[in-house]
Order: structure tokens, then sequence, then C-alpha cells
């Protein structure tokens, strides 16, 4: 299993961006780290400049998202809606997206993975597939 440093995930996504404003060939998950970075131009000044990024520190305590986790997370749906895994996050997606915009809709997904994953840390057991795609179908049936 892929498990970066943090240290890695910073410079794939400054190196993502990079390579993005460059217009140069862009493989494998760059391809989707570029749009995702695209798409949040809050961060553009971040991606820009990789030793900031490397020692940048959020906290949520400091009332702070982490622009690497967002992204992550970010990176982390794009994979689970393209192979359908878990079962049936495509379909609650495409609910979701038949009501919003597509990006307003992945950020529904990150607050229901977020929980998902909140969870499964307090309660010291594995991330509930099932329960992570019925809190997104429940979101898609309340708008």
């Amino acid at each position: 299993m892929f498990n970066p440093t943090r240290d890695q995930v910073r410079s794939f996504f400054c190196e993502a961006w990079r390579k993005h404003r460059e217009r140069l060939p862009l493989v494998g998950a760059e391809l989707a780290a570029a749009d995702l970075a695209a798409r949040h131009p809050e961060y553009h000044a971040l991606l820009d400049d990789p030793a900031r990024a490397a020692e940048g520190e959020w906290t949520p305590e400091g009332g702070q998202m982490n622009p690497f986790l967002h992204l992550s997370l970010h990176l982390a749906i794009h994979e689970q809606v393209s192979i359908d895994q878990p079962p049936g996050i495509r379909a609650a997606f495409d609910a979701l997206r038949a009501k919003m915009e597509p990006h307003a809709a992945e950020h529904i997904l990150l607050e229901c993975l977020g929980e998902t994953i909140w969870r499964a840390q307090r309660e010291g057991g594995q991330m509930d597939a099932v329960d992570y795609v019925d809190r997104i179908r429940r979101a898609a049936s309340q708008l």
C-alpha cells in the first residue's frame, strides 16, 4: 500500500501544479492533482512556493484547513468515484451532481469522508464503507 510522507504529498502537489503551469506533460495522478489545484485558486500561491508548502502548519485549532489534506481528500474521492469503490459511490455522487455543481458535490463527499474517517479513528476500527455511501445518499436526498 502506498503511504507517502507529508513532504512527499506536498512535493507531489507542488510539482503537478508546476508542470501544469509550464504546460509540461502530466502523468498518472498528476493529471487529477493539477486539475484539482486549478479548481482551488486560493492555494495557487502556496503551490507556487514549495519551500513555504514544506514548512506550513495548518491546524484545526487555528481554524485552518490543511490545503494538502483538502487536495488529498479530493484526489481520494476522484479515485473512489472513478472505480466505484466503495460500491455505490458513483451513483451517490451522480445524484448530488444532478442537484449542484460538481465541485460543490465533491465537497459534500469530502465532508462525508472526513466524518467516516473521524468515526473510524475514534472507535479504533475500520472505515464503514456502507455508512459512508449512505451519508452521501442522505445528503443528496436532503437537497
